[in-house]
C-alpha cells in the first residue's frame, strides 16, 4: 500500500445491514461529472450512479424544477389523478411509438409488472401454466421473481426454490429459441434486456432483435424489452432497440428516467396496454408529483441540450481512445457497446480495478461480469473528460494486466 492508499479509511456503519461490499469513501457532493468525498477529494464521475445521473451532479434546471415541485406536493397517491402521470406518459408514448404507460419506483419493479403483464396476457388466452423466455447473463432484478428471470446463478444462489415459468436460452441464438418455442406450446412472451449490463455489456444483435419481432408476430407472443440501464438516450437513440428499427410490445424503464430521483415505469404497445385493469396492479409511492417532475423535466433538458448526440459523439470518441490505449496489450479482450454505456472486456477477473480506480486515478468506475469494465458516464460528458476517462483508466488496466496474478 503506498503513502495516498494509506489515507482512505472506510467509513464505519454499524447499523446498516452489510449487503453492499462498499469501497472506502463515502461522496459529499458533485458538479456536473465531478464529485467530491467527505475528506475533499476529488473524483471523475465515470458510472454516474450506475447509469441513474443522466444530468450529471447538481444540474441547474434539475435542481431547481426539484426544488419547486417540493414546496407544491411529494406524494398524494393514486387513489387521486395525479396530471405530472399524464404528462409524462405522454412524452414517453410520443418518444417510443407506444401507448401507454404504468409507473413504479425502480427498475427491479418495472421488470416485475412486466412478468405480470406476460402471465397475464397468457391467462387472458386461456393459457393456465404460460411461461416466458429469458436469456444467459441476463439480470432483471433481485425480488423472487425477477431474481428467477435473471440468468446469473451467483445472485440466485441461496434464495431457492425459484419461481417457474422461465425457459432460458442463449443470447443471440435464433435456432435455440425457435427449439424452445417449438418445444413449449406455453410460452407467451420473450423477455430481455436490449443490451446487457451487469452481464457484461453484451448487446443483442440488430438482427436477432428483428428476428424476435417477427417470431413474436408470427406466434402471437408478447416482445419485453428491458430498457432499465440501456434506455433513456444512454445509446444514442432514446432507447437502445430503436437502432434496429423495432418496437417492443412492453418496455420496462427506470434509472435515467428521474437523474437521480428513484423512478420505474413500463411503457406498453396496444397488444399489451389493456392486459392490466384496476386491482390487478399498483403501487404505492410510483407515480408521485417529485418523481414525475423529475421524470419530465429530465427528457426536456435532454431534448433542450441535445444529450443523444452528445452520447453518441463522446462515446464513440471514448471507446476509440480506450480501443487505441489498450491495443496489443496482453489481456485485454474488446471495447464494446453503444454510446455511452461501454464495456472493457479483460481475459481476467478485475474486481481489484474498482479500489484501484478510487485510490490511484480517482475514477469512479464499475466491474460487471467479474472481467468487464463498465463505464456508464452521465449523457452531459464532455470531451475533454471522455479523454479524461480514458487517460486515467488505461494506465490503470496496463499495470493491471501487467502484475503477476496473486
Amino acid at each position: 500500500m503506498n503513502a495516498q492508499e494509506s489515507t482512505f479509511a472506510a467509513p464505519t456503519e454499524p447499523h446498516v445491514m452489510q449487503t453492499y461490499g462498499r469501497l472506502p469513501i463515502a461522496l459529499s457532493h458533485g458538479e456536473g461529472c465531478q464529485v467530491w468525498d467527505t475528506a475533499g477529494r476529488r473524483y471523475l464521475d465515470a458510472l454516474s450512479g450506475i447509469a441513474v445521473n443522466t444530468l450529471g451532479h447538481n444540474h441547474p434546471r434539475l435542481v431547481a424544477a426539484l426544488r419547486d415541485q417540493v414546496g407544491k406536493l411529494i406524494h398524494t397517491s393514486n387513489y387521486y389523478h395525479v396530471p405530472l402521470q399524464e404528462q409524462l406518459a405522454a412524452k414517453l408514448c410520443e418518444l417510443s411509438g407506444l401507448t401507454n404507460a404504468f409507473f413504479c419506483n425502480s427498475g427491479l419493479e418495472a421488470n416485475e409488472a412486466a412478468i405480470k403483464i406476460a402471465r397475464k396476457f397468457g391467462h387472458d388466452r386461456g393459457n393456465t401454466n404460460p411461461a416466458i423466455v429469458v436469456f444467459e447473463k441476463a439480470f432483471h432484478g433481485r425480488s423472487l421473481a425477477t431474481l428467477s428471470a435473471t440468468g446469473n446463478p451467483k445472485v440466485q444462489a441461496g434464495f431457492g426454490p425459484l419461481v417457474p415459468g422461465f425457459v432460458r436460452v442463449p443470447l443471440n441464438n435464433l435456432p435455440a429459441l425457435e427449439e424452445a418455442l417449438a418445444q413449449n406450446p406455453n410460452i407467451t412472451a420473450i423477455f430481455l434486456e436490449t443490451i446487457q449490463g451487469e452481464g457484461g455489456i453484451n448487446p443483442a444483435h440488430m438482427q436477432f432483435l428483428k428476428d424476435l419481432r417477427r417470431l413474436c408476430d408470427q406466434h402471437d407472443l408478447l416482445l419485453m424489452l428491458d430498457e432499465v440501464q440501456c434506455g433513456i438516450g444512454r445509446t444514442g437513440k432514446w432507447f437502445a432497440h430503436q437502432w434496429a428499427g423495432i418496437q417492443p410490445d412492453v418496455m420496462p424503464l427506470a434509472k435515467g428516467l428521474g437523474s437521480g430521483v428513484p423512478i420505474g415505469s413500463v411503457v406498453c404497445g396496444p397488444r399489451a396496454a389493456k392486459v392490466l385493469g384496476p386491482g390487478n396492479h399498483g403501487t404505492t409511492f410510483g407515480g408521485n408529483p417529485l418523481a414525475m417532475r423529475a421524470g419530465v423535466e429530465t427528457l426536456a433538458i435532454m431534448e433542450a441540450d441535445g444529450l443523444l448526440d452528445n452520447a453518441t459523439q463522446r462515446g464513440g470518441e471514448l471507446k476509440a481512445a480506450l480501443e487505441a490505449g489498450l491495443a496489443g496489450v496482453p489481456g485485454f479482450v474488446e471495447v464494446r457497446g453503444y454510446g455511452l454505456m461501454i464495456g472493457v472486456q479483460l481475459d481476467r477477473p478485475c474486481g481489484a480495478l474498482l479500489t484501484q480506480a478510487v485510490e490511484e486515478a480517482q475514477l469512479l468506475i464499475s466491474v460487471t461480469a467479474d472481467s468487464v469494465v463498465r463505464l456508464l458516464p452521465a449523457l452531459i460528458l464532455t470531451r475533454e473528460e471522455a479523454t479524461d476517462i480514458a487517460n486515467r483508466l488505461v494506465p490503470l488496466i496496463k499495470r493491471f494486466l501487467a502484475a503477476p496474478a496473486p
